[in-house]
């Protein structure tokens, strides 16, 4: 598959005609920088075993959606700010999808679902590598599925919106070209994005921030409040009435309540 445009951004770039996760697969091939060096980048349009978050089961048809993962070694930042590279891979989809629908509202969900008119289009999965020296992080984006071949009614898809007749190239290289500029901004700062542009960038196309949500965390609790914010490592700011304090969120199911 020629991906010319894509390969001008990524150390190392490799098509898998089929795969059944690309993050397993770039986990596994990691232990050696030397041969996967940072911003190595592993891509297919056929994804067997995909995985969401909470280990959900992502599929897909051949050929119908991009699972594409990145691996991220920082030098100028350690794993205390790893937080904010899921996001930054959230707000590069973001963009990239935003650049190809251009009647649509494109908005970031807190920490990295990129939503059309309120309807998921990509979602996004990090992983830390074994060392903790590094982070790989998966984006699934749907591309030429039908309503009925998606697997929640809250989905869509680039067809939906009436992009088609585009090759694998043209989305890949808008999300890869965003994801570099991003990271390296990420990396100038020193991972404190406090105050910068970068951090007024996420929060500008967030959903989330401003709204009142549910918040459901992995222990099987939740809690309801309003989110306000995000905080120097990238957690979502929840204020609470009962009791009033404000919380800091690193992970969790985020549902936007109804105002």
């Amino acid at each position: 598959m020629e991906l010319t445009a894509s390969q001008e951004f990524a150390s190392r770039l490799e098509y898998l005609p089929e795969i059944g996760s690309t993050n397993t697969y770039l986990l596994e091939h990691s232990k050696n920088p030397a041969d996967w060096p940072d911003f190595s980048v592993v891509l297919t349009d056929n994804q067997t075993a995909g995985r969401g978050r909470l280990d959900r089961v992502w599929e897909a048809k051949a050929g119908r959606s991009l699972a594409v993962s990145v691996l991220f070694r920082p030098s100028g930042f350690g794993i205390e700010n790893f937080g904010w590279l899921p996001l930054a891979a959230g707000l590069a989809m973001q963009n990239a999808v935003a650049s190809l629908i251009h009647d649509a509202d494109v908005k970031l969900k807190w920490p990295n679902d990129v939503l059309v008119n309120g309807e998921k289009i990509s979602g996004i999965l990090a992983e830390v590598l074994p060392d903790g020296k590094g982070v790989v992080i998966g984006a699934g984006l749907n591309l030429g599925q039908t309503k009925s071949e998606l697997p929640i009614p809250t989905a869509t898809s680039l067809a939906l919106h009436g992009v088609t007749g585009f090759q694998l190239d043209d989305v890949l290289v808008r999300y890869l070209a965003s994801l570099k500029r991003i990271y390296e901004e990420l990396t100038d700062l020193a991972g404190d994005v406090e105050g910068s542009d970068l951090k007024n960038e996420m929060l500008s196309v967030s959903s989330t921030v401003g709204s009142e949500v549910l918040v459901s965390l992995p222990d099987g609790t939740s809690f309801a409040g309003k989110a306000i914010g995000l905080d120097s490592q990238g957690r979502l700011l929840i204020a609470t009435e009962n009791p009033i304090e404000i919380r800091a969120v690193a992970a969790a199911d985020i549902e936007h309540l109804r105002q």
